[in-house]
């Protein structure tokens, strides 16, 4: 076994990127040889620059270092784009035209938490292409050379790319909640240059999260954005996640707008000008969401949860637009397809600028639903594949109608139930939508009985 052979804590290596707690399972060394592995990986392919930045939190500057080091040493060249958002880093692979990049951030997760999301070859680097670098590691089969590294800082004209497609000249007024994550400095660069009334909370980078934790799919951590919002009776609040690839969006009455709904909206004006258009959503959307895109005109397309997954569908359809109910939108008609919070939130600004519409009535006029919260079921990572595939027989011996896209989507009574596998949590995620209280009743108990027979262990819902 070589001397360079290193070896992960098993935690780490998930299906999207490599995520672990700093210091416990995750540390310097593992930054190191993800640089040397992930190097080594770029030659084989006959490319030989890489960029790579960081998020706000603590950890992060010593990973950093630890991640060029480890990438030098294979012979290839460093781009160090400095701090900013995940987005900046996948701008910096168009702008600097490397096709690799490498963004440090520990996201939405805990403070103590951190990672690594990738991109090779103009693609996301994922599921087993992270199992390969871990066995890869484990054997020490590393290039050696000497790279070279430089400082290119990225904010500056980040910022003017985002701001390339903002048209909108309504004098709005507009909330953004920066959640003391890595998107305050962009921001507040971004919000000298808009029209209207802009208002930043939380844009002190603080990887403490002192006021909220950043993560804009979970309800109170809007709370603080639905006050501010109704206290200077702003048009819109818009917040982003720790890293700035996810969105939340509410109205101007607090109402919290969720992925599929802000998709749907966002839908309109891609339609009008691209009629027919492909528009992905993941499994966990609304129907709701597919009837929408299908009235408008466009190709619904359901697909796999997971922005990797979405990011890889999105390019072999070329689809313009698509997102996901955690709050990834990805646009793909003069933008790049991937996931950036702050310029989703310029299209919606946008959007709403040349509408006679505003917010509060394009969300009342979206089909209305009964939906249960995401319900997650403790299952071993060693059987909940298994527990998914016998739930797939056990509909298909019943001749439901379901699809099996990712995990079982059941539909049923009007509404559906949907059942997946976690690619990131020892979990099966369970969700229920129907369009009244009478058919939700009739929808979970189609949805437990299933499961039952299926011999999967589940709290009252």
């Amino acid at each position: 076994m070589s001397e360079l052979s290193h070896k992960f804590h098993p935690s780490i290596l998930r299906e999207y990127d490599i995520r672990g707690i700093v210091g416990d399972t995750l540390f310097a060394n593992d930054a190191a040889a993800i640089g040397r592995a992930f190097g080594t990986l770029m030659l084989q392919n006959g490319d030989k620059t890489v960029t790579v930045g960081y998020d706000g939190r603590a950890t992060s500057p010593d990973l950093e270092q630890a991640l060029v080091s480890g990438l030098a040493s294979t012979g290839v060249d460093v781009i160090r784009i400095g701090m900013g958002p995940s987005p900046m880093l996948y701008y910096s692979t168009y702008e600097r035209n490397t096709g690799n990049g490498i963004m440090i951030t520990g996201s939405h997760n805990p403070p103590d938490h951190n990672g690594f999301k990738m991109i090779m070859n103009s693609k996301p680097f994922f599921g087993q292409d992270i199992q390969t670098m871990g066995s890869q590691c484990e054997a020490g089969d590393f290039t050696i050379g000497t790279g070279v590294i430089s400082d290119h800082p990225m904010m500056e004209k980040y910022v003017a790319r985002l701001l390339e497609d903002y048209t909108s000249t309504k004098d709005q007024v507009v909330v953004w909640d920066c959640g003391n994550g890595v998107t305050g400095d962009a921001m507040r660069r971004v919000a000298s240059k808009l029209t209207g009334r802009h208002v930043l909370l939380f844009d002190e980078i603080d990887s403490t999260f002192p006021n909220h934790h950043p993560d804009p799919t979970v309800a109170e951590n809007l709370a603080d954005l639905i006050q501010a919002v109704k206290g200077i009776e702003a048009d819109v609040g818009i917040a982003f996640d720790g890293d700035g690839d996810r969105i939340g969006v509410v109205d101007s009455r607090g109402n919290i707008i969720w992925g599929d709904q802000l998709l749907a909206i966002l839908s309109r004006e891609i339609l009008e000008k691209q009629p027919g258009a492909s528009i992905i959503a993941d499994v966990k959307a609304s129907k709701m969401l597919f009837d929408e895109i299908e009235n408008l005109g466009g190709n619904a397309v359901m697909w796999k949860t997971g922005h990797s997954l979405i990011k890889t569908k999105m390019a072999e359809l070329s689809a313009p637009l698509a997102g996901e109910m955690s709050g990834h939108i990805f646009y793909n008609d003069h933008f790049y397809g991937y996931d950036d919070a702050i310029y989703v939130g310029l299209r919606l600004l946008n959007l709403l600028g040349k509408s006679a519409n505003t917010l509060d009535e394009m969300f009342d006029a979206l089909p209305s639903a009964i939906n249960t919260p995401e319900m997650r079921f403790a299952c071993p990572d060693a059987e909940k594949f298994d527990a998914v595939s016998r739930t797939q027989d056990l509909l298909r011996a019943q001749g439901a109608e379901f699809s099996d896209i990712d995990g079982v989507r059941v539909t049923v009574a009007g509404g559906w139930w949907l059942l997946r596998a976690s690619n990131t949590q020892a979990v099966l995620v369970g969700r229920c939508e129907a369009p009244d209280a009478a058919a939700m009743k009739l929808v979970k108990a189609d949805m437990q009985a299933n499961l039952k027979a299926a011999g999967i262990g589940f709290p009252e819902f």
